[in-house]
């Protein structure tokens, strides 16, 4: 059985609207990824223990993404009031913690040619990089369970 999905190219644009002292002062930036096939969206309530809302693996699995396929992961903050933190594991166990503050939105970039293989470190140092495999993102809320828009895009 042949796909009837066409490959397509998302446009990710992200633009800043800022005038100050009468000038002005944003900027707008876009990025194309050629050849997306697969999508996912959706939002998913995260509460005050630590969920898995990203995994990646190697083959395809339930609720699991192909490491090697993923180029753009994006995860927005829907709660008015509360922050989450994003917790980023790699193959080796290593994890480092971002806070995402409420309506705030965090990009994960995958690499064009190889998905989020080899794209994270969370080493003591961040003079001896060792780039590993990205295998999962967490989210705890902090006061209140809260909303995460996730999206990922994949070729």
């Amino acid at each position: 059985m042949a796909t009837t999905i066409s490959a397509a190219t998302l446009t990710v644009t992200l633009t800043e609207s800022i005038t100050l002292n009468g000038q002005d002062k944003g900027a707008t930036n876009s990025l194309e990824i050629a050849s997306v096939t697969e999508v996912s969206q959706r939002i998913v309530n995260v509460p005050t223990s630590e969920v898995v809302v990203l995994a990646m693996g190697t083959a395809v699995a339930a609720g699991q993404f192909i490491e090697s396929t993923v180029r753009y992961i994006r995860i927005t903050n829907k709660d008015d009031t509360n922050h989450v933190t994003l917790t980023f594991r790699n193959e080796n166990s290593n994890e480092c913690i971002h806070l995402l503050d409420a309506g705030h939105t965090f990009i994960y970039p995958g690499d064009n040619s190889g998905g989020v293989v080899n794209t994270h470190d969370a080493s003591a140092s961040a003079l001896s990089i060792s780039l590993d495999d990205l295998v999962d993102i967490t989210a705890l809320a902090d006061t209140a369970a809260c909303d995460l828009e996730l999206f990922v895009a994949g070729v």
